[in-house]
């Protein structure tokens, strides 16, 4: 078995296992990361961090922003522009207006300033203690993690409920690691 069909496989033992957390979790998991806030090996005491509205299953990572907001960093939210490219990332805070996008997922306006997040809050169906994960399959976040890596330090932090878990998430050469994950259980370092 090929690692496209392994990753299919995955997707979708990941999809249920997230909604049967989501299911029971939804409304007080935000407010665990919330409390929590940023994992503590950051060493930034503000920058731009990049949320994400929820989509389908996903846990909210919306109480958090509003934190950081408060701290006095610069919140943003992800924006597809076209298939096969990295994201770009709006400013945003929560309760300004937003859009319908790709997918109907929620963006910021598009005359709202374009930034370069110091710290990426990643959505996911699975995740491993290594630092991998199994998204949608369509690469945005591995592609965005590979430019912007580039350019600067950034930190990428996989956010999702401790259920979705897994013991190796199958992995191909352009998986992009990330450094840390959040769940409402606990924050750790990806090895």
């Amino acid at each position: 078995m090929d690692i496209a069909d392994q990753k299919r496989m995955a997707r979708s033992a990941a999809s249920k296992r997230r909604a049967e957390a989501h299911a029971g979790l939804k409304d007080t998991a935000g407010m665990e990361l919330a409390a929590r806030g940023l994992p503590p090996g950051l060493h930034l005491s503000r920058g731009i961090v990049s949320g994400f509205i929820p989509y389908k299953s996903e846990i909210t990572t919306l109480p958090l922003l509003e934190r950081l907001g408060r701290e006095g960093w610069v919140t943003s939210l992800p924006v597809v522009v076209a298939a096969d490219a990295p994201l770009v990332f709006r400013a945003w805070k929560p309760g300004d207006e937003l859009l319908p996008g790709m997918w109907d997922i929620p963006i910021p306006h598009a005359s709202a300033p374009e930034v370069l997040p110091d710290v990426l809050l990643v959505p996911m169906l699975a995740f491993d203690r290594q630092g991998y994960r199994l998204g949608y399959g369509g690469g945005f976040y591995d592609r965005t993690l590979e430019k912007l890596r580039k350019l600067k330090k950034i930190v990428a932090v996989g956010v999702a409920y401790h259920a979705q878990m897994v013991e190796e998430v199958p992995r191909g050469p352009f998986d992009a690691p990330l450094d840390f994950v959040m769940t409402e259980r606990e924050t750790f370092p990806c090895a």
